[in-house]
């Protein structure tokens, strides 16, 4: 990158050719569609098929790897993307006015809790307490956001296929509750907000989707980024191809996916069939079926959310909730104070919170030294453009 003295200001000219070369064709994109939704000129696709998930260019004109747009002045691709350049430290200066710490390996945050949502059905259809499902409810039905980007399953009942959806209000919040662990690019739902007139959106998703909200409002995208409220993220270490039900549920366990009823993931994978049988399979089978994207990632705890949730450690019907921003905090005490949830200290599980530091150091480590965003990684790290420390 260019040096620049304390007085200047770099000019944003990275478009489609940087992002191509430094991101997608290195790997490191886990296709949250951010630079999809974003393109003022719709010449980038998605194909959200098993052994795909990530961005192309459309036209034809320079092939895939550059942009008539581009080359006249077009960025708004790299300004959406949540692994460009230094990503991370641009969205912890945006959303906390710093950077974390070294010893912050699961972001910056205000409060950690346990709760669940005090709605019988909601807590019952969710997943470890339906918090998300109740939060959604909530802030649609008091006005924070108009819509809210999740997934469902395509198909409705007996399929697992998850989809980008736009949900408006509770039997659409409670149509996308439960766990899937194949990947859905919830920004892809954003078009249908547009249509339907919606200005104030929540978005849920993984870490990998959550910090493009961020980084879109810090790189000055404009519109796409200003319409994102609320941002609500989910600890993840991974998610797996859709192949992964034909290809090894179905063929060595014989685990029909029309038939399953439940997944979850406690240290193996948790499948309950409709008929009450029960299997675990060891999570080491399944990493063949990892995306490509997972396996660079560095963020397993949603950094850049307002609120970062996740079902993991000894309570399993509570949600480990890490409130990071002044928004989440607010959303969670009127929440609280309404009693549409309940809440416990986090330390009552802290189990749950060890782990989640030991599996959000254990993501750090992924990230490329070939890549940007020192932040990330916590070395001094080269890439074909320059050097980033």
């Amino acid at each position: 990158m260019a040096q620049t003295t304390p007085n200047q200001k770099t000019r944003w000219t990275f478009q489609w050719k940087e992002l191509y070369e430094e991101i997608i064709d290195t790997g490191i994109c886990t296709g949250c569609a951010g630079c999809v939704i974003s393109c003022p000129h719709d010449v980038i696709g998605y194909e959200h098929e098993p052994g795909a998930y990530k961005p192309f260019h459309l036209e034809e004109e320079l092939g895939d790897s550059d942009c008539i747009h581009g080359q006249k002045g077009c960025t708004s691709c790299t300004r959406a993307c949540p692994r460009f350049r230094d990503w991370e430290t641009e969205a912890d200066q945006h959303l906390f006015g710093r950077v974390r710490s070294d010893n912050e390996v699961a972001g910056i945050y205000k409060d950690i809790l346990l709760t669940r949502a005090s709605d019988d059905f909601v807590y019952e259809i969710g997943q470890d307490g339906g918090l998300v499902s109740a939060i959604l409810i909530w802030c649609l039905e008091n006005g924070v956001v108009d819509g809210a980007l999740v997934s469902h399953l395509e198909g409705g009942e007996g399929g697992w296929k998850a989809t980008p959806a736009l949900a408006t209000d509770r039997e659409g919040v409670l149509a996308g509750a439960g766990s899937r662990y194949t990947y859905s690019a919830n920004t892809l739902a954003y078009p249908q907000a547009v249509e339907k007139g919606l200005k104030d959106l929540a978005l849920v998703g993984m870490g990998c989707q959550t910090s493009s909200p961020p980084i879109m409002w810090h790189r000055k995208i404009g519109k796409t980024g200003k319409a994102f409220k609320l941002n609500i993220g989910l600890l993840c270490s991974k998610s797996f191809d859709d192949s992964l039900f034909d290809e090894l549920f179905a063929i060595k366990y014989g685990i029909v996916k029309e038939e399953i009823a439940k997944m979850n993931i406690k240290g193996v994978f948790q499948v309950w069939m409709k008929n009450g049988d029960y299997h675990e399979i060891n999570l080491k089978e399944c990493h063949a079926w990892t995306r490509e994207g997972c396996t660079t990632c560095p963020d397993f705890a949603a950094e850049h959310a307002d609120i970062s949730t996740g079902g993991i450690g000894n309570k399993s019907d509570w949600t480990l909730t890490v409130v990071r921003t002044p928004l989440g905090r607010e959303i969670i005490m009127k929440m609280l104070q309404e009693g549409v949830i309940e809440a416990r200290p986090g330390d009552a599980d802290p189990a749950a919170i060890e782990l989640m530091h030991r599996l959000s150091k254990k993501s750090r480590e992924r990230w490329p030294k070939f890549a940007y965003s020192a932040q990330a990684s916590r070395v001094t790290i080269k890439s074909k453009g320059g050097t980033s420390s």
